[in-house]
């Protein structure tokens, strides 16, 4: 699935596709709003990706801190609020197809 299928499914299916990775699934959460979902998975997922997407989420809350702290986590540059789409954007085209 691409970057802009998950996104696009995300905006219109009541559930994520069955076939897709933790790591899509979690996009697709965020992407639906589904906050609470989204950061447990996320919380599950033991690599950077895991963290950059625990980052993302934070971030997206408005917990600018810790937000940076996972940023450092994932080995990614700390990004301001206003640039959470192009982060989800960022982590989605880093997934394997």
């Amino acid at each position: 699935m691409t970057p802009s299928q998950l996104k696009q499914s995300a905006l219109t299916d009541p559930a994520p596709p069955q076939n897709l990775s933790p790591e899509a699934t979690t996009l697709w959460l965020i992407k639906a709003n589904r906050w609470e979902e989204a950061h447990l998975l996320a919380q599950d997922i033991p690599s950077p990706t895991g963290s950059w997407l625990h980052a993302l989420l934070h971030l997206i809350e408005g917990d600018i801190s810790n937000a940076h702290y996972w940023f450092a986590r994932a080995q990614q540059p700390p990004v301001p609020p206003s640039a959470s789409d192009a982060a989800w954007d960022a982590i989605a085209a880093s997934l394997p197809s």
